[in-house]
């Protein structure tokens, strides 16, 4: 008897459903006066939503941009002030006024730390002994005459060690640079 029912049921609705339905060769329906007015204003607010969408994008990577340029500067900042206590733990371990080995040993233990921590934070020595002579990194303090075969602008030692922070020079190493033939002190 439910199959009946079915059965009587999709007849019905199938019936109703034709009877809805416009007939194809009826005139086209005028839509009511208004709709192109509305139909045009919401045109203009989806323009407007998809412009403060993008408005709003580029204030978030704006705003995304300059947090990351002040945390790296803030990084310089501190790097710098760091670098002072880097220099004073090499001028300890370079004298001889250490009173034990054990003394000696510990400045180096904290010296290593302390370059291995900020070395996690991207700081980068700059080799220069030995090496060509390179504005860009060193800052010739002074000349002094080439030894045997040492060749002209070579770095002949460093007066103070130089520091990249994430491939950004921090602080250039100062130098002594080998000069050709009889020149002296410059700088």
């Amino acid at each position: 008897m439910t199959e009946e029912l079915k059965d009587a049921e999709s007849t019905v609705d199938s019936e109703e459903s034709e009877s809805r339905r416009a007939p194809e060769d009826a005139p086209p329906v005028e839509s009511p006066p208004g709709i192109e007015e509305l139909a045009g204003e919401r045109d203009e607010l989806k323009d407007l939503l998809l412009r403060k969408q993008a408005e709003f994008e580029n204030f978030r990577k704006r705003t995304e941009k300059e947090r990351a340029e002040f945390v790296q500067y803030a990084t310089a900042e501190v790097m710098r002030e760091m670098l002072n206590v880097l220099d004073s733990f090499e001028l300890a371990l370079r004298s001889d006024d250490t009173e034990t080995q054990a003394d000696q040993t510990g400045f180096e233990l904290i010296y290593k730390q302390l370059q291995d921590t900020l070395a996690r934070a991207g700081l980068e020595a700059i080799e220069a002994d030995g090496r060509p002579f390179d504005p860009n990194f060193h800052e010739a303090v002074s000349m002094q005459p080439a030894p045997e075969g040492v060749g002209a602008g070579t770095v002949l030692s460093v007066l103070r060690r130089g520091y990249c922070l994430r491939g950004r020079l921090l602080r250039p190493t100062m130098v002594v640079v080998a000069a050709d033939g009889g020149e002296g002190e410059a700088g």
